[in-house]
C-alpha cells in the first residue's frame, strides 16, 4: 500500500511539471534592485524584512551568468563553481533540459549568511529554494549583498541525483 502512495506522489509531481501552458511564455524572477538614494534625501518605506525580520538587499556590485543544461552530456550548472565579491549577484538562465531550479540546503549553508540569503531570493517555493523554471530562457537572479563570505553549496533539486550542482564563494 505504501508504495501505491509514493507512485501517486510521484506522478502527481511529474504531471505537474510537465503541465501546459503557454511553451513560449518566459519567466522573470528577477530581484527588484532599487538605487540608492542621493545623499541627503530621505526615502519612503523602508523594504519589508522577510521572515527572520531581514530585509532583502539589492545588489551593488557585478552581475555574473551561470547557464543551467541538461541534455544527453548530463545535468549541469556552468559555471558550476564560481567566486563573488559580497554585493555581487548572481542570475541562472535555463537553456534546456527544463525544469530547474536554484536550492541551498540550509545544513550546509553558513550559518552567518542564511538569513540574508534567504531574505535575498525571491518568490521562494521553500526555505532558500527558488521557484521552478519551467521554460528555455527563464531566470532567476539571487542578490549576495549582505551575505556573509563563506561557501554556498547550491543544486536543482530535480536533477541533484544526476550530479546537478555547484557551489558559490562569497568573498
Amino acid at each position: 500500500m505504501r508504495f501505491y502512495g509514493l507512485a501517486l506522489i510521484a506522478s502527481a509531481v511529474v504531471l505537474g511539471a510537465c503541465g501546459g501552458g503557454d511553451k513560449n511564455a518566459s519567466t522573470d524572477t528577477t530581484a527588484a534592485v532599487t538605487p540608492a538614494p542621493a545623499a541627503g534625501a530621505t526615502t519612503g518605506a523602508a523594504a519589508a524584512p522577510a521572515a527572520g525580520g531581514v530585509a532583502p538587499a539589492p545588489a551593488t556590485g557585478k552581475t555574473w551568468d551561470v547557464k543551467m543544461y541538461g541534455d544527453a552530456t548530463g545535468y549541469k550548472f556552468e559555471p558550476a563553481d564560481l567566486t563573488i565579491k559580497a554585493g555581487d549577484a548572481v542570475n541562472f538562465t535555463v537553456v534546456d533540459g527544463q525544469p530547474h531550479n536554484i536550492a541551498f540546503d540550509p545544513s550546509t549553508v553558513p550559518a552567518a549568511g542564511k538569513a540574508q540569503l534567504e531574505a535575498n531570493m525571491p518568490n521562494p517555493m521553500s526555505e532558500l529554494n527558488s521557484p521552478m523554471l519551467l521554460n528555455a530562457g527563464d531566470h532567476y537572479t539571487i542578490s549576495f549583498a549582505n551575505v556573509a563570505p563563506g561557501t554556498y553549496p547550491f543544486h536543482c533539486t530535480p536533477h541533484l541525483a544526476m550530479g546537478m550542482k555547484g557551489t558559490i564563494t562569497v568573498q
